[in-house]
């Protein structure tokens, strides 16, 4: 599977190696092209994932805040929930097409 924003592929790996949290993809961490991300000082914790470290994602010249995010360190029970460790892989908003 591709995340791609325009023409360009920010992340890609077997559809296997992909893990589904409530409706988003989440891409292994050594598949997303991290040039293409800035970490952002959003703050946000999920009730039950921990504490969420947000990126902005370059397009070209712009940046689109916020439109990525990961989890590094994410509650022991989210593991339960999720059925695997899901540790700073990395899930997209809307701008970022995830497609097969």
């Amino acid at each position: 599977m591709k995340a791609v924003l325009g023409d360009v592929v920010i992340a890609e790996a077997p559809k296997e190696d992909l893990i589904s949290i409530e409706g988003n993809w989440y891409f292994p961490p050594a598949s997303v092209k991290s040039e293409f991300l800035v970490d952002s000082a959003t703050p946000y914790t999920c009730p039950w994932k921990g504490e969420c470290q947000y990126f902005s994602v370059k397009d070209g010249d712009d940046v689109l805040q916020d439109r990525a995010w990961s989890y590094p360190t994410p509650y022991p029970t989210a593991f339960d929930r999720v059925g695997k460790d899901f540790s700073n892989y990395v899930a997209f908003w809307k701008e970022v097409k995830v497609t097969d």
